[in-house]
Formats: structure tokens, C-alpha cells, sequence
């Protein structure tokens, strides 16, 4: 079981994740502002079952690879750390996209609506990078089973990302309002994200080996 203090760090650094612009935030702001919240939330739940697939196989994936290869930890960490520095970029960089930018994209079914959402999930390489390089970070062997720690870290992020998208879908026309308004709290959005996770970056390449 992890700490408390590792599982708060997580689920930060997973809030983080889906504030920081990407595909499936896109889609689903589009999907919620140009077909209404009914759509968006269809939407997530095929977003949502992608990453419980990416979650299993990454469970599976980091138990047997941190058994069987004797550095794979610090391979993960320093990949990790990594990962967490460009996704800081992602959401400083001069010119970066707002998700609240909509694309135009077609009234689609329910069922084309959900199937639409689950490979947007499965074609997104953040949720793969993000499962293979941050789970491990979180994982001690001595507080019991490894896989079962993946397990836990995992559902956290899933129910975390769905939480945080359902609300972002819900209030997306809201949102997208005030921040047309508005244009400094978006850029005071991404410079907070970007701290926080280049913060976790430099703690997680600074951490003593396991």
C-alpha cells in the first residue's frame, strides 16, 4: 500500500497531467461545446475504458519488468523525470493551443461518440509514457505486492482523470466563455501546471536509488 503522502503526489502530478492540454481534453471540449455535456460525457466513458486498458497492461508490464531487470527502476525514474519536463514545456511554451480553442467536428451517434472517445484514449502516447514512466516512481516492493500497488496507482489515476474531465465537460461552455474573457487565467493555468510538474521532475531525477 502506498504512503499517503506518495498517493497525494500522484494523484497531484495525475491532475496535472489531464489540466495539461492534450488530445483527449480537446475532444472532449469539443465534443461538449459543439453537441452539448450528454455528448462529451458519452465521450469520456469511451476515454475512460482506454485507460483502464492502458492501466491492466501497465500493472502487468511494470511488475514483471521491475523483477526482471535489475536498473529498470532507474530507467523508469530518470524517463519519467523527463516526461514530466516536457509536459511542463507543453504547458508554458510561447504559443501553446488552449483546448478551449474548438475544432468543428461533426453531430455524431452515441455509439460513434463513445468508440470515437475509447481510440482517442488508445492513440494518446501520454497515457502509455505516463503509466510506464510515473507508476514506478510510486511503487515500493517492501510495502508489499507490486502488482497490487499498480492496481491501486492506477485506478487513482483513472478515477482522477475521469473526475476532473467530467467536470471540465460539464462547465465547458462556461469555461470556454470566461477564459475568452478572460485570457489571463489561462496563462496563469499553464504556468502553475508547469511549475508543479517541472517541480516533480527535478525531485523525481534527484531521488536516491531504490
Amino acid at each position: 500500500m502506498s504512503e499517503p503522502t506518495n498517493l497525494l503526489a500522484f494523484i497531484l502530478i495525475a491532475i496535472g497531467m489531464v489540466l495539461t492540454p492534450g488530445p483527449n481534453m480537446i475532444y472532449l471540449v469539443s465534443r461538449s461545446i459543439g453537441q452539448g455535456p450528454r455528448a462529451g460525457l458519452i465521450s469520456l466513458g469511451g476515454v475512460a475504458l482506454g485507460l483502464v486498458i492502458y492501466m491492466l497492461c501497465a500493472a502487468f508490464g511494470i511488475t514483471a519488468l521491475l523483477f526482471a531487470v535489475p536498473y529498470a527502476y532507474d530507467v523508469l525514474r530518470l524517463a519519467g523525470a523527463a516526461y514530466l519536463l516536457w509536459l511542463a514545456w507543453q504547458a508554458v511554451r510561447p504559443g501553446g493551443r488552449s483546448p478551449f480553442r474548438v475544432r468543428d467536428l461533426p453531430k455524431d451517434r452515441p455509439r460513434k461518440l463513445f468508440l470515437m472517445g475509447f481510440l482517442t484514449a488508445l492513440l494518446n502516447p501520454k497515457i502509455a509514457v505516463f503509466y510506464l514512466s510515473l507508476l514506478p516512481q510510486f511503487i515500493d516492493p517492501s510495502r508489499g505486492d507490486v502488482f497490487g500497488q499498480s492496481l491501486l496507482l492506477g485506478a487513482t489515476q483513472v478515477m482522477t482523470s475521469v473526475t476532473v474531465n467530467t467536470m471540465i465537460v460539464l462547465g465547458a461552455c462556461s469555461i470556454s466563455l470566461f477564459l475568452g474573457r478572460n485570457p489571463f487565467w489561462m496563462t496563469l493555468q499553464r504556468w502553475l501546471m508547469g511549475t508543479v510538474l517541472a517541480g516533480f521532475a527535478v525531485r523525481m531525477a534527484t531521488e536516491a536509488q531504490r
